[in-house]
């Protein structure tokens, strides 16, 4: 059984979506949410999805010895709404082993600062023809990590950035767990 660790800064919709799909099919388990955030609702839902989950601050995240302990027995590093910069000493201890969704089609609309309805308003203020998703590994750089998989959905005229919000949302629920276990699958 694969091992999936999730960080996650807010409340944790993809989370969720994650934890039960793969409470569903058993290929793989999330066994521990990570937050830096106390209030996140993310640690709600995985303790009510039964899932250990553990708050944290900068300098235990920037501790290599109690980040690289907490990580050493998952196969995979999931970022699902998380808004820290990923440190470079735990890329370098899991290389290839930590993927993000980003809610945009990079390399568009990446970057430090751009997340969430950042990226959104951008998009209509723009006049964007489409949108979409990211998932891709994370590396040094903001969003810049190589990209394993994007899907795309139409931006109307009559769109405002909560309708794009909702039509990315809609992408993140069906294919993120998916790209989870088509990765580890492919690890054997």
């Amino acid at each position: 059984m694969k091992r999936i660790a999730i960080f996650a800064s807010g409340s944790g919709t993809n989370a969720e979506n994650i934890i039960t799909y793969f409470q569903k099919n058993k290929k793989a388990v999330v066994d521990l949410v990570l937050s830096n955030s106390p209030n996140a609702l993310v640690l709600e839902r995985a303790t009510k999805l039964g899932v250990q989950n553990v708050v944290f601050n900068k300098e235990q995240l920037n501790d290599s010895k109690w980040a690289i302990e907490k990580l050493r027995n998952f196969d995979l590093i999931v970022l699902a709404g998380f808004l820290w910069k990923f440190p470079d000493h735990l890329l370098k201890a899991f290389p290839n082993k930590v993927i993000n969704v980003h809610p945009a089609l990079l390399p568009k609309y990446g970057g430090k600062g751009m997340y969430g309805m950042h990226v959104h308003t951008a998009v209509v203020k723009n006049n964007e023809l489409e949108s979409g998703i990211t998932i891709h590994y994370v590396n040094e750089h903001y969003d810049e990590g190589a990209v394993i998989f994007q899907s795309k959905c139409t931006i109307n005229s009559s769109d405002n950035p909560s309708d794009v919000a909702t039509k990315i949302h809609h992408l993140e629920m069906k294919h993120f767990p998916e790209i989870i276990q088509q990765i580890l699958l492919e690890r054997g």
